[in-house]
């Protein structure tokens, strides 16, 4: 087998195509978290704080001559990213969950239960 015809077969499988489609959708979903973190909840929550810190911005938070505001706000964009994530996979999963009673609750339909008798009947 030809490496073009390879790599070809390995590129149109469904797993990589997934892949790809998933890391898009997680980068742009990336950029809406990072957003809400520093548009809504910055000049809602740390705001009031950073002012009362003396400075403007998260990562001028200094102690002595450490510099640790930009990890503070490291850690809290992942904080929101994993709340995010944590929210959208339990809807899906409650999704998932509405559909599975729905084929449960379906079952046999009465023409299928009144079929099933008449067939028994027949057989005694």
């Amino acid at each position: 087998m030809g490496f073009v015809k390879e790599f070809k077969e390995f590129a149109i499988k469904g797993n990589v195509v997934d892949l790809a489609v998933a890391v898009i959708i997680g980068a742009a979903f990336g950029k809406i978290v990072t957003s809400f973190v520093e548009d809504v909840v910055t000049p809602l929550i740390l705001n009031p704080a950073l002012e009362k810190a003396g400075v403007s911005n998260v990562a001028e938070l200094m102690w002595g001559s450490v510099k640790y505001g930009a990890f503070l706000a490291a850690i809290i964009n992942f904080f929101f990213v994993a709340l995010a994530i944590f929210m959208m996979v339990k809807g899906i999963n409650k999704m998932k969950k509405v559909e599975e009673v729905e084929e449960v609750i379906a079952g046999p339909s009465q023409e299928d239960l009144l079929a099933e008798i008449r067939d028994l009947l027949k057989n005694k």
